[in-house]
């Protein structure tokens, strides 16, 4: 199965009151297996950036009048997404913002069927525990030392790993066994994990009794020894 995990990053808090999207980060994942294809942009919001946004993402209004418009290249985000589902943390706010930019254009927006929340997963199997990106990343183990301020595709990177431990997993060789299945690198290969088994050749069973001399070896050896505790 074809899933995009992906974050965004934005002026503010509520698309509601104004607040656009500035940045969106995609990685593709098949089989519950990263294949390489991302997909990364940044946007022009026409409007200025708040000092309270700037400091956690790094995004400046400067850095950004330089960028395309969302209308302007929305049609590659939308073919990148396809009818996958759709992974985030915290998701309702990611799904905010992406259906605010498309309804802001006319477009549809992205059916909340296709929503997978992980903080409601994490809650689910952590309950009473941090479910920040940072908590989980420290709770599994994956490595987040490069991740000074936030950015959408190193938390959609970060977060994809966060999902296969959320879902199971990763099993051990798992990479290479989707490599021998045929993941490639535009995706297009929906991979069974049943598939990706590797076999091995069948080996006949090694006999494991001892022979008529190590039975009379062991004999003799049992013999000479002194003060054995079964013979008292």
């Amino acid at each position: 199965m074809r899933e995009i995990i992906f974050d965004t990053e934005t002026t503010g808090l509520d698309p509601k009151t104004g607040d656009r999207m500035v940045e969106i980060g995609c990685v593709e994942m098949v089989g519950r297996v990263e294949t390489g294809r991302t997909y990364h942009a940044y946007y022009n919001p026409e409007r200025d950036m708040p000092a309270g946004a700037e400091a956690v993402h790094g995004l400046s209004s400067t850095f950004l009048s330089g960028k395309p418009l969302f209308a302007q290249s929305v049609d590659e985000l939308l073919e990148f997404l396809g009818d996958a589902p759709l992974v985030a943390h915290n998701a309702g706010f990611d799904f905010g913002f992406l259906n605010a930019e498309l309804e802001r254009i006319g477009r549809a927006p992205v059916a909340m069927d296709r929503m997978i929340d992980t903080v409601a997963l994490a809650r689910k199997r952590h309950p009473g525990a941090k479910l920040s990106l940072d908590a989980l990343c420290t709770r599994y183990g994956i490595d987040r030392s490069h991740r000074v301020k936030h950015g959408a595709l190193l938390d959609a990177e970060l977060l994809a790993q966060v999902y296969i431990e959320l879902t199971g997993g990763r099993q051990i060789g798992l990479e290479l066994a989707a490599e021998k299945a045929g993941i490639v690198a535009d995706g297009a290969s929906d991979i069974a994990l049943s598939d990706m088994r590797t076999t091995h050749p069948r080996r006949e069973p090694r006999p494991h009794a001892p022979s008529a001399e190590e039975l009379a070896r062991h004999t003799k050896f049992v013999a000479g020894l002194e003060g054995a505790i079964w013979l008292r």
